[in-house]
């Protein structure tokens, strides 16, 4: 087996790995790069794009899929393997990044058509022949719905690698926790919070009431960046606990009937939240049984969406309160973009950042803005924690409001608004998850490869697993 890293090697975006066993050509993942990662051009790759038998996809998010419109343009026609919900937000997630990338809708058609009569959708913790004695299994990995690690074995050797994709954290709204994987030979392993505690999750939703109810208490929007796929799910199944159970309505009066409207400002997100309702069959037991009661998880009272772009403009100018959720999650480009040019002037107004800010993205100059001029370590809702990977606390600013700025398409946009950091939200396993899930394992691997982190979540990891008695190698 060899094995070549050609995207997320020293970054967190653009996960692309290609094993070559036996004669076969086999890619996992093929993602997007954001903020300062920069991808490696396909032509510079160790193998063609029409060379590649396999691609097996760990889940739908875009910084794992992305690429592969641009894979199939260049010639790819092998299988794509994955579970059966990923499966089905493929197709949806790749239509949408194609229509910003800028690709021909003609163009887009052909690539969808071609990926649906490839790609192949497997269930969870079942073995399945691949090819010249090659067997693989897909693991729940529970960081958004279908997500999967995967594991490849040669039969005739016994030599084994897992890959193990973005691993999510326990106590995840709706999603069943990761599963313990196989022994191996080699594991590729995310790093994203490599050297990062996360807060609780068990109190979450209660500090997202909090946080709510104050930053609405002057009347003024709530703007939450929010990934379409997992991250705007997970926060309506919370806000619908916050708007529905009668023990936190007496707790956050102010949120209680339906009085301050949640409007999910994103085409994408309202599509992906129907798809995800159709997959209620892999939900985990506590959102089941909510649903079996006759209370659907992501949707309640008080929930709008908004479709058409005109009434996205019309939500620009429309007064508070009022909690937007719109994405992109990193602030990117997407809908919140507006808001926040629209939004971040004004001082009635507040920003939750409730995920990962990669470096030079637009959600990661905001909270650097606003940590250069002093806000962060002062008290405001809740309290200030050094966590690392800018998951650093729950206020930047607020109550003094910060008054930072950041260029928005060349115009310099001061923040006055109100800027949150929320930790407890990843859709990442921190350091501990990281490591309690490779203790998991019946027997140490032969060697662990870090991938998907930056270089001080690496190295932070890298110590604890070294400490621990794990073979880490540098590459």
């Amino acid at each position: 087996m060899t094995l070549s890293h050609l995207g997320a090697k020293e970054g967190v975006t653009g996960s692309c790995h290609l094993l070559h066993v036996k004669g076969l050509n086999i890619l996992v993942d093929c993602g997007s790069f954001q903020g300062n990662d920069r991808p490696v051009p396909m032509e510079s790759w160790p193998v063609k794009p029409a060379d590649i038998h396999f691609l097996f996809v760990t889940h739908a998010h875009i910084d794992h899929i992305g690429r592969i419109p641009e894979l199939i343009q260049r010639g790819f026609q092998g299988e794509i393997l994955t579970t059966h919900p990923t499966k089905a937000l493929l197709i949806p997630m790749l239509e949408d990044a194609m229509g910003f990338s800028g690709i021909q809708e003609v163009e887009a058609t052909r690539i969808c058509k071609t990926i649906e009569k490839l790609s192949w959708r497997f269930d969870y913790g079942e073995v399945f022949d691949l090819k010249k004695g090659l067997r693989f299994k897909l693991g729940r990995a529970g960081h958004i719905l279908g997500s999967c690690f995967v594991r490849l074995e040669d039969r005739e050797t016994g030599r084994s690698v897992i890959f193990s994709g973005d691993l999510g954290a326990f106590d995840t709204p709706l999603l069943p926790d990761p599963e313990p994987p196989d022994p191996c030979d080699v594991l590729v392993l995310e790093s994203t919070y490599g050297d990062t505690l996360h807060r609780s999750r068990h109190d979450r939703v209660r500090r997202l009431g909090s946080i709510l109810s104050k930053a609405l208490s002057d009347g003024g929007k709530l703007f939450i960046p929010a990934f379409a796929l997992g991250r705007s799910q997970e926060l309506i199944y919370e806000m619908d606990r916050l708007y529905s159970d009668a023990m936190l309505q007496r707790e956050f009066p102010r949120l209680g009937g339906s009085k301050v409207p949640v409007l999910l400002d994103s085409p994408l997100g309202i599509r992906l939240t129907k798809i995800y309702s159709s997959l209620a069959p892999y939900w985990d037991r506590e959102a089941k049984d909510l649903l079996a009661r006759g209370d659907n998880p992501i949707d309640f009272n008080g929930l709008y969406t908004v479709t058409r772009h005109q009434d996205h403009n019309r939500l620009l100018e429309m007064k508070g309160p009022a909690v937007i959720i719109a994405g992109s999650g990193m602030c990117t480009g997407g809908r919140i973009v507006d808001h926040l040019r629209a939004g971040l002037e004004d001082p009635r107004n507040d920003v939750l950042f409730v995920g990962y800010q990669a470096e030079g993205t637009l959600g990661r100059r905001v909270i650097e803005s606003v940590e250069s001029i002093g806000s962060l370590g002062r008290r405001g809702v809740g309290t200030i924690e050094s966590e690392g990977a800018v998951e650093s606390g729950e206020v930047l600013g607020r109550g003094r409001k910060a008054d930072g700025y950041v260029e928005l398409d060349g115009e310099r946009v001061r923040i006055r608004a109100g800027v949150h950091v929320l930790p407890g939200y990843s859709a990442h396993a921190d350091q501990k998850g990281l490591m309690d899930w490779v203790a998991t394992m019946p027997e140490k691997p032969g060697s662990i490869r870090l991938v998907h982190g930056e270089a001080r979540a690496r190295k932070a990891l890298g110590e604890r697993l070294r400490a621990g008695g794990y073979r880490v190698v540098e590459f």
